[in-house]
Formats: structure tokens, C-alpha cells, sequence
């Protein structure tokens, strides 16, 4: 079982140009999408998070039902679904506003126990800024990594969320001992201000970077650095990309049987391409169709499955 912590929301997409354009409310969220993609997938998931009892919070059970994912971990809360509005670039790329203020999801509380058989936690996004259920997450965060679950982060930096931008980056670093598998992007790291090197010498046995259209890099605690080209797809928008390969990289993981930093450890560069090809063909599946629509096993093929990979040693 992979248990997925983080936000569910709301996006509100623009069907047009301009400001004033007819909006279309999606399920969304960082977290909550992860989740949806790694039970597309076919992976065992569980989702863990605060949702409303509003019309919008049953529309994101619903879609986490469908994906067969288990939620009888969400907790439940009279306060209204968080809204995220987005803004599509000319190149697909979505920014977002967000409308948190009193939301459910924020008053998350951490659980006394994961759903048995719990074997990863992936962390991430809007849930790790938003008090004070950051520090619930937070606390479940280290608390799952004392017991030697495998554990993965996926900050996914939205600024206009952040008031202390050096604050963040402190605590950020005060995560990475607790961290497995740590995955951003270029705009993540770059906002960050460090380097895998350095972040993988706080704790995480691998830290994986995308590259947007431009593909995926990994790079070890042993020193290698592996990358695999993006695949080439017309993009309708990048919603939920990051998150599918999230999702993708867990599930290729679990079917290695590789959710433990010393399996991560002995992944050489033949797994890692068959790992970050199959991310890269999950995030273009999603980049082709609007909205965070991940795809379904069927539509990405084997995650173990080999390719002949494109190697830097560093």
C-alpha cells in the first residue's frame, strides 16, 4: 500500500483567453492527484488528507473512488473545499491562485495510524505550507521515516503561497533527513537554492529532477547521474504532469520491489532508465489532455520494462 498525504482542491481552468472567461472546475491538487495516478496505475493506494462535506469535497471522493483508491483515512470537515485558479500559458504551462482561507483541508490532523500494510508515504505541495496543518503533515512526515517507511517529497514550490520564502527553505532542509525519494522540478530547485548533491547529503538516496518537455534526471547517493529525453506529444496543458511522474517513480518502485533506501541504493543505470522512461511517458499521456487526467496502466505499458538508457556518470 502507498499512502499519499497532501491537499485536495478544486482548480478552476479557463476554457479561453482573457480574464473573463468561462472557468471549469476540475479535481485537483498535488497530493490528490498522485494519488489518482498511482491507482490508474493499478498500485494499492490510500489517500490521507482533511476534504470537505461540501459538493465539491464529495466530487473528490468520488474521483479517488474511481481510481480505487481507499479513503477511510480523509478525514472529514464542515469548512469549504480550497479553490486554485488557473492561468494556461501559451506553451501549456498552468500558474495558479489559491482561495485557502478557512478551507478544510488546512485543519488536518495527524492521524494515530497508517492504513496496514503501509510500505511508502509521498508528502508534498500546498499541504507542507499551509497551517497548521503543515505541521500535522510535517510531524507525519518524520514520524513515518523513524519507523523506516519508505518515504517520498515532492515540494511542488508554489511562492504566492509562501510569506517567508527563507523560512520555508530552512524547514525544507529540515525535511530532507526524513526523506527517501525526493522529486521537483528545475523551478523548484532553482527557488530552493540548492543542488541534488547537497540534498541527497541530507538524507534522501535519490533525488530526481524534471526537465519539463526536456526529460528526467536522477541522480544517486553513489554519485550517478541518469537521464532519459521527455517524449514528444502535442501539449494541451501541463496539469498534473509533475504529479503523474510522482506517481509513475512509485509505482515503478514498488514493482522492483524497491521501496527502501538500499534498494534504491542498488537501482543501476538500466532500472533507472526504464524508471524515468516510464515517468516521462505517464507525464506526456497527461500533458496530451486537459486537465490532470493521468493515465491508466493499459495506456503506459510495464514499468519495469527496460530501455537502453542515455547515462552521465558524475
Amino acid at each position: 500500500m502507498i499512502v499519499v498525504a497532501g491537499e485536495a482542491l478544486i482548480d478552476l481552468v479557463p476554457q479561453g483567453a482573457g480574464a473573463l472567461v468561462d472557468l471549469r472546475p476540475a479535481r485537483g491538487g498535488g497530493p490528490y492527484n498522485t494519488a489518482v495516478a498511482l491507482g490508474r496505475l493499478g498500485s494499492p493506494t490510500a489517500f490521507c488528507s482533511r476534504v470537505s462535506y461540501d459538493v465539491y469535497g464529495e466530487a473528490l471522493l468520488t474521483g479517488l473512488r474511481e481510481a480505487g483508491v481507499d479513503v477511510a483515512a480523509v478525514q472529514r470537515g464542515p469548512e469549504p473545499t480550497t479553490l486554485a485558479l488557473a492561468s494556461i500559458g501559451t506553451d501549456g504551462s498552468a500558474r495558479y491562485s489559491f482561495y485557502v482561507e478557512g478551507s478544510a483541508d488546512r485543519l488536518f490532523v495527524t492521524p494515530a495510524r497508517l492504513p496496514e500494510g503501509t510500505r511508502a508515504v509521498s508528502f508534498g505541495t500546498c499541504s507542507l505550507v499551509l497551517e497548521p496543518g503543515a505541521s500535522a503533515y510535517e510531524k507525519l512526515l518524520h514520524t513515518t521515516a523513524a519507523q523506516g517507511v519508505f518515504t517520498a517529497l515532492d515540494p511542488n514550490i508554489r511562492p504566492g503561497l509562501i510569506p517567508d520564502a527563507d523560512a520555508y527553505r530552512a524547514r525544507f532542509r529540515s525535511w530532507l533527513p526524513s526523506v527517501s525519494l525526493l522529486k521537483l522540478s528545475e523551478e523548484d530547485a532553482r527557488w530552493l537554492g540548492g543542488t541534488p548533491r547537497l540534498w541527497l547529503d541530507s538524507g534522501p538516496a535519490a533525488v530526481v529532477v524534471t526537465h519539463g518537455g526536456e526529460g528526467l534526471t536522477v541522480h544517486t547517493r553513489a554519485g550517478g547521474e541518469h537521464s532519459v529525453p521527455g517524449e514528444k506529444i502535442d501539449v494541451v496543458d501541463t496539469i498534473g504532469a509533475g504529479d503523474t511522474v510522482n506517481a509513475a517513480l512509485l509505482h515503478g518502485l514498488a514493482a522492483r520491489d524497491a521501496l527502501s533506501d538500499a534498494a534504491v541504493a542498488a537501482l543501476g543505470a538500466e532500472d533507472w532508465a526504464g524508471l524515468l522512461r516510464f515517468a516521462a511517458r505517464a507525464a506526456a499521456i497527461t500533458c496530451s489532455r486537459a486537465g490532470a487526467q493521468p493515465p491508466y496502466a493499459a495506456e503506459v505499458g510495464e514499468p519495469t520494462a527496460s530501455l537502453a538508457p542515455q547515462v552521465r556518470e558524475g
